[in-house]
């Protein structure tokens, strides 16, 4: 069970202005609504993603909406149902590390032994600017996990816009044994919170803890520029409990955020009573 964070969160990086620079660089430029909110196209639909805006302020804010919206609060307790929204998608969990405490104090007893480990093994590590090419090999990696695993991260594209669109914000590390690469990180920081985006790591690499090598490096280093949240990305213990570990070993916290609703505002409350009864099998461990 996750004993789940309960402070105020900073702002995720799907709302921030540099995420915004590289939609529009990208050619998706977002809509952003009076309280400075992103609303970015997603098909059919709107999509408010990872969004901090109180529930009763949404209807005026998006007076005159008629597209179906998908809302992603970015924390949870915020009960869409009470203006019709429709849960369609039960909370995800993500992990946060607070930059401004003792951060080697914070390690997981494992994970400060690999870290040792990694520190003895003579491994090189570097820090740059993310190289604005599509077939870097980090990038290049990323996209063939993706395929193998079903799953989707952001186009590179949309990486290498952030990269150019932000100089400077987008940060690679890379272990090397010898000249050889590894394991690399890329980081994306956004005001005041670095957010974990692609990884990889090498057999090699994973003998030689060298990832534990990299987020110390880049955690430390976040610090030090005065970072104060690292934002880890999103955790499962259903489907990857050993990530779930080494995120969580760097004595970062889980937090709940708010699920996925859908709202088409033109109904305005006419499906609340279905809404608080969906609400209340997603509060009740609904998995969708």
């Amino acid at each position: 069970m996750f004993d789940f964070a309960v402070s105020a969160p900073l702002p995720a990086l799907q709302q921030s202005p540099e995420f915004a620079a590289a939609l529009t660089r990208f050619g998706r430029s977002p809509l952003r609504l009076d309280d400075g909110t992103l609303v970015l196209k997603r098909g059919p639909c709107l999509m408010l993603s990872r969004f901090q805006t109180a529930v009763q302020n949404l209807p005026t804010l998006l007076a005159g909406v008629h597209l179906p919206i998908l809302l992603n609060p970015d924390y949870s307790g915020q009960d869409l149902s009470q203006i019709g929204a429709l849960p369609i998608v039960s909370p995800a969990t993500c992990a946060e590390l607070d930059l401004t405490g003792d951060l080697r104090a914070g390690l997981h007893q494992k994970w400060r032994n690999r870290l040792k480990q990694a520190e003895q093994q003579n491994l090189r590590v570097t820090r740059q600017n993310m190289p604005i090419e599509q077939d870097h090999w980090l990038l290049r990696e990323d996209a063939t996990r993706q395929r193998q695993r079903r799953y989707r991260n952001w186009p590179v594209a949309l990486t290498c816009a952030f990269a150019e669109t932000n100089p400077g914000k987008a940060k690679l590390f890379t272990a090397f044994a010898d000249k050889t690469p590894i394991a690399g990180l890329l980081l994306l920081r956004h005001g005041p919170v670095v957010t974990y985006h692609v990884s990889h790591t090498t057999a090699r690499g994973r003998h030689h803890s060298a990832q534990n090598l990299l987020l110390w490096t880049a955690m430390t280093w976040a610090a030090r520029k005065g970072a104060q949240r690292f934002d880890l990305g999103l955790i499962s213990t259903e489907d990857a409990p050993g990530l779930v570990r080494f995120k969580l070993g760097t004595g970062a916290k889980p937090r709940k955020l708010g699920g996925t609703w859908i709202w088409w505002p033109p109904l305005g409350k006419t499906l609340r009573p279905l809404a608080a009864w969906d609400a209340k099998l997603m509060r009740d461990g609904w998995t969708g």
